[in-house]
């Protein structure tokens, strides 16, 4: 046997908020079950009452000096903390980023199609950013590249607005469009 120590000592992470005897201050700021303030108590006469009462001691903000703690039910309060957390998540936009790939010599049909696609997807709320490749001869004809973002700039400035300005990377030339 080998006395070589393993490095796989794991704390147990706590799900959600401390309770009654797992509260580590020995003196609490205390809020009853109906919302008054109950004034700074120790900790085990804290647990008492709130087991008097049927309910938990929720420590609810433990880094305030003496941690503020409520006397209610645990169940209830995670669920309440869950609905919470839900409310928050449907709210949230994502914002997704579509990529339109085009060349310095795209006819005007594609264009158009192309542009109308981006209209699209900005009056839905993404971020669209502009592709122009250049192939052998054409980096000649930067200026070519440079004329094609300013006129997709132009035909989206109603519902759009230049995030990222056109710059040159490698032989593609790269803009990025957010909705106004």
């Amino acid at each position: 046997m080998s006395n070589i120590k393993s490095n796989s000592f794991h704390r147990r992470k706590s799900h959600g908020p401390r309770s009654n005897e797992r509260i580590r201050a020995l003196d609490v700021q205390v809020i009853g079950s109906e919302g008054n303030n109950l004034g700074i108590l120790p900790l085990k006469k804290a647990v008492e009452m709130a087991k008097e009462e049927g309910l938990d001691l929720i420590e609810i903000s433990p880094n305030a000096n003496p941690p503020v703690c409520k006397i209610m039910d645990m169940g209830k309060y995670k669920y309440d903390l869950q609905k919470k957390a839900n409310l928050a998540k449907k709210k949230q936009k994502v914002v997704s980023l579509k990529e339109i790939k085009l060349r310095p010599v795209t006819e005007i049909h594609d264009y158009n199609f192309k542009i109308k696609n981006a209209k699209k997807f900005i009056t839905k709320g993404d971020k669209v950013k502009f592709t122009v490749r250049f192939k052998g001869r054409e980096m000649q004809h930067v200026d070519l590249g440079k004329k094609l973002m300013d006129r997709i700039i132009e035909d989206v400035k109603d519902i759009g607005k230049v995030e990222t300005s056109p710059k040159f990377e490698g032989k593609q030339m790269i803009m990025v469009i957010q909705p106004n």
